[in-house]
C-alpha cells in the first residue's frame, strides 16, 4: 500500500518537473514538492504512525524519492537555463558581415564656413591674416585709432569695460595699431575675430564676428579700395554685383564711406529685406586718417592706406537668406544641419 502510494507521488512529481516551461514555473514545482510544507516533506510526518518495523524502509523510500525529485529538478533547471541562453543569443544575434553604422559627423558652423571663405578670398588677393586679443587695452581699441578719452565717437561703441584701461574690444580695428606699432609699411592684412558691444536684437548681438582690412603702402588711393572690395563682393556672392559708396564718418578714416551692394534678394528691384531701396548696407571703409599714421610713427608724406570692416554674420545672412541673427547662436541642430 505504501509503496504504491510512493510510486504515484514519484510519477506525479517527475511529471510536474518535466512540465515546467521556465525557471519560475520550475521553482514553483520545487516549493510544492520539496518545500518545508511540500508534499514529500509531509510524507515524513507519517513516520510517527508507522510501526517500528515499517519505519526504516519507509524512511529510506521517502529519502530516495526526495533525492530523485531533487535530481530531476537540477537536470530540468540546467536544460531551461541552456534554452533561455540560446533564445537570448538568437534574439540578440548580430550579423557581423553587415556593414557598420558610421558615426554621425558634425560640420563647421556656418559662421566658421563664412569666415574661412572670406579669409581665403582676401588671401588670394595678397592679404595676410593677423589676430589680436579680445580683452584689449583702451589705447589700442580707441586712442591708437584717433579716439582720445574725450572723443564723442566712443559713445557709438557701447563698450564693455572689464577693468581700468581694459575693454572687450569693440572692433578688430584694434589689431591695426598693434601691427603698425611693430612693422613698417608695406602692410596688407585682414584681422578676423570676435568683438563685443552692448546691443541685442534680431540683427544685432552683444558678441559678433568682424573682419578688419588694412592696406598701407605708397600712393594707395580710394580707387584701390573700391577695386579690392568689388573683387571681394563678386567672389563671395559668386557673381558681379553693383556697389555704391555713401559718405560717412569713422574716427580712424578720412574720407569715410558706407558701402552698399545691390540687394541679393530682389536684384535691386526693391523688397522688404532692402526696405524697397534695392540696396543693402554691407560694410564701412575709408582712407586711413593721417592722425592714425602719426600715432603709429609713419611718415604721412610717404605712405597712405585704406581700411574696411565687415560683419561676418551680415555676409552669412545675405549669402544664405537667413532672416534672424539669433539663429547662429541658438545651436538648433535643424538649422545647423543645413550647412
Amino acid at each position: 500500500m505504501v509503496s504504491t502510494e510512493l510510486a504515484e507521488v514519484r510519477a506525479t512529481a517527475l511529471a510536474a518537473v518535466e512540465a515546467a516551461e521556465d525557471l519560475a514555473a520550475l521553482e514553483a514545482v520545487r516549493v510544492v514538492w520539496l518545500g518545508k510544507k511540500g508534499k514529500i516533506s509531509r510524507l515524513m510526518q507519517r513516520m510517527g504512525r508507522l510501526s517500528a518495523d515499517e519505519r526504516p524502509a519507509f524512511g529510506r523510500a521517502v529519502n530516495e524519492l526526495k533525492g530523485e525529485v531533487s535530481g530531476a529538478l537540477a537536470t530540468r533547471r540546467t536544460a531551461l537555463k541552456r534554452a533561455e541562453g540560446a533564445a537570448r543569443l538568437a534574439a540578440e544575434r548580430i550579423d557581423v558581415t553587415l556593414p557598420g553604422r558610421p558615426p554621425r559627423l558634425g560640420s563647421l558652423h556656418p559662421l566658421t564656413q563664412t569666415r574661412r571663405e572670406i579669409e581665403s578670398i582676401f588671401q588670394r588677393m595678397g592679404f595676410a591674416v593677423e589676430r589680436g586679443p579680445e580683452v584689449e587695452s583702451d589705447y589700442y581699441n580707441f586712442e591708437a585709432l584717433n579716439l582720445p578719452p574725450d572723443h564723442p565717437a566712443r559713445d557709438m561703441q557701447d563698450t564693455f569695460y572689464v577693468g581700468p584701461g581694459r575693454v572687450l574690444r569693440t572692433h578688430t580695428s584694434s589689431v591695426q595699431g598693434r601691427v603698425m606699432a611693430r612693422r613698417e609699411p608695406p602692410i596688407q592684412i585682414i584681422a578676423p575675430g570676435r568683438v563685443y558691444r552692448r546691443d541685442s536684437d534680431n540683427t544685432h548681438s552683444p558678441m559678433f564676428h568682424q573682419i578688419e582690412g588694412l592696406l598701407v603702402d605708397r600712393e594707395v588711393s580710394f580707387g584701390d579700395l573700391k577695386g579690392v572690395l568689388q573683387s571681394f563682393i563678386n567672389q563671395i556672392f559668386g557673381r558681379p554685383l553693383p556697389l555704391r559708396f555713401r559718405p560717412s564718418y569713422f574716427p580712424f578714416t578720412e574720407p569715410s564711406a558706407e558701402m552698399d551692394v545691390e540687394c541679393v534678394m530682389c536684384g535691386g528691384s526693391g523688397c522688404r529685406v532692402c526696405g524697397h531701396t534695392g540696396w543693402l548696407e554691407i560694410l564701412g571703409c575709408g582712407m586711413v586718417d593721417p592722425n592714425v599714421f602719426d600715432l603709429a610713427g609713419y611718415d604721412t608724406s610717404r605712405v597712405s592706406g585704406f581700411a574696411f570692416g565687415l560683419g561676418i554674420e551680415r555676409i552669412a545672412m545675405l549669402k544664405h537668406a537667413i532672416p534672424d541673427l539669433r539663429l547662429f547662436f541658438e545651436n538648433d541642430v535643424r538649422f545647423l544641419e543645413q550647412f
